[in-house]
Parts: C-alpha cells; structure tokens; sequence
C-alpha cells in the first residue's frame, strides 16, 4: 500500500523507516514577525495555520491545546491575569471559570478532521496544560516556584483538580477521534537544566502522571512532553511516569539528540533542526541535516524545526530548508 502521511508518523514513531521518507511537518508552525515578513515577499496574505501548511506542501497535522479556563473568564476577573490566584482562596473563587463542561472546542470542525486523519491524511495530536505548567499559569511564574514549599497543598489541589479534568477531556475527545500523539506543556527547563528538584517532580508531579498517562496509553496515543531548554536531564524522570518522548530539542539550550539517542535508544523525539542556522545559507543548513542524519536514520525521531521559524528567516531561505528537509527524509529511508 502506498504510504500516506499518518502511516509515515506511525512508522517512524514505532522505531521503522518507511519505504519512501520520513514525514514532512512544522510541529509549532511560524511566529506572526514570520508571517508577516512573508506576506511582503509572496505569501497570500491572511491564511490561517493549515492554510500556511498547505501553501508550502507540508504533510498536515492538527493540534487542539484542550482549556481548562472558560474562554470568557478574563473579562471577569479583575487585575494582572499573569498571576490569577494568591492562595486556597482566590483559587475558591476562580474555580467557576475553571475546569469547564461541557469543554470547550469545536466538535463540527473536528469531526472533519477526523475523518481526514482516519483516511491517513493528517495527524492529530492534542496539548494538555501539564503539572508544572498549570499551577504556574494560575499563581505566576515566582511564586509558583514558592507554593512548592509555602502552599503545598493548595499545589496538589490544583493539579488533582487538573487530572480529573484531563481525564473528562481524553474521554470527550476521543468520542470524535483517537489523537496519533499528544503532549504535556510544560517547559519547565532553561539553558542550563530543570528548574525543579526530582524530589518536588515526584512529589507534586508524578502522581498526576501517573493517572493519565495510563489512560492515554491504553487507546494506544503517544504520550509525550513539551519543554523548553535543556531537558536531557529530565529525560529519565518523564520516562519513570510512562511519558515516552519529548519535542522541541533546542539545540541552543546544548540539547544533543544523538547523545540522547546513545543514552535512550527507544525516547522518541520531533524537532531538533537549530533554527538559528536557517537565514545562514545551504551550507550550514546541510551540516545541520548532516548532524540529524544518524538520528533520522534510527526511527523514533522526525526532524522539524526546534521551535517557531524566526522572522530573520526570508521565504527564500524557508523555500531552501524545505528542499533539503524532503531530500534529507528521503536519504534517511534508503
């Protein structure tokens, strides 16, 4: 049978190469600096995000990042909504603008692409607000940090609240389409490591992944993580709650994806190609792929950018990154 572009995911995720190249996508697609950039040098002016996709023949994915906040809450909640609680009590107060049902997304638009993805044209994959992520959108990035040690309870409420609730999710979705993947935000690393302990990952983390993940695993969805900067220490400890890859692989943060290959012959991965070598010429493009090349001929790892295009990108140089990309993909499967 001739492969198609969920069949080529498939196979490259269960450690396989298919016959003709590895799947061409954009995991986090362009920043708006991007776009806009590229709208002045010929690209048709207000496409969406599946629309850019086409336009430059990509293979089509969808991504539905699932809320746990009802889309009009900022217009009733007073103040600086980069911190929306102090303590046990304000979260009290939010929590009708929390966790809502029925979950709101677009079930008719969905439906469509979910018959897309089941005649193997696109992938689906959904984004869930992780353990670390959530309770840091709620209180805010510095005294999220402190709530590990000054409100411990009021962390474990709120992330046992956040499982439940991703749980109702998993099940509401699923009704219209099995996703393919799926991934945790978390982005709880920088250029130099995690910014938590294990202690406190297993602590105030663990125990919500491991009422999930299970439930992702036994309709067969890729679980997977999300995280900014250096994760390769992280690496062990997503794997003892069941996670089984992770995407972007910045390789300014040092993240060395042969490394991890070496140390983790089964991790999948999705991203990796250093982003800031691609308004740079053909030549350090190509070393790039060259570096990748070992890693996309192993299985279980699919080659895009490590995050968002940047806008000193031209057309021209994303035109000539996809040319090398699809040549790449295809030495890798010969």
């Amino acid at each position: 049978m001739p492969e198609t572009v969920r069949s080529r995911f498939r196979q490259v995720m269960a450690g396989e190469l298919p016959d003709d190249r590895l799947p061409i996508i954009e995991w986090a697609t362009w920043w708006d600096l991007t776009i806009a950039r590229w709208e002045g040098e010929g690209l048709p002016k207000g496409l969406d995000k599946s629309e850019a996709k086409r336009f430059f023949n990509l293979d089509m994915d969808y991504q539905l990042w699932l809320p746990q906040m009802k889309p009009d809450a900022v217009s009733r909640v007073p103040g600086d909504t980069s911190r929306w609680i102090r303590d046990e009590a304000d979260y009290e107060s939010l929590l009708p603008d929390l966790y809502p049902d029925p979950i709101p997304y677009d079930r008719e638009t969905w439906a469509v692409l979910a018959a897309e993805q089941r005649a193997g044209r696109a992938v689906i994959w959904i984004t869930f607000s992780g353990f670390f992520w959530w309770p840091r959108v709620l209180l805010g990035i510095e005294p999220h940090l402190y709530a590990f040690y000054d409100q411990p309870a009021l962390m474990r409420r709120i992330n046992q609240d956040q499982a439940n609730y991703l749980l109702r999710c998993l099940d509401d979705f699923c009704a219209l389409a099995v996703p393919d993947f799926m991934t945790f935000g978390e982005d709880m690393s920088y250029n130099h490591g995690p910014m938590i302990s294990k202690e406190l990952f297993d602590e105030f983390m663990t125990p919500y992944y491991q009422q999930v993940v299970p439930a992702l695993k036994e309709r067969g969805i890729i679980p997977m993580i999300d995280s900014d900067g250096d994760i390769e220490p992280l690496i062990p400890w997503f794997q003892e709650v069941g996670l089984e890859g992770i995407l972007p692989l910045e390789r300014m943060a040092g993240v060395d994806v042969n490394r991890i290959r070496a140390n983790h012959p089964h991790w999948k991965m999705i991203g990796a190609f250093d982003k800031t070598v691609m308004h740079l010429g053909e030549a350090p493009m190509r070393a790039e792929f060259e570096r990748l090349m070992p890693v996309m001929r192993s299985g279980r790892f699919i080659p895009s950018v490590d995050h968002q295009t940047p806008p000193g990108v031209s057309m021209q140089d994303y035109y000539l990154y996809l040319r090398l990309l699809r040549e790449y993909a295809e030495r890798a499967c010969r």
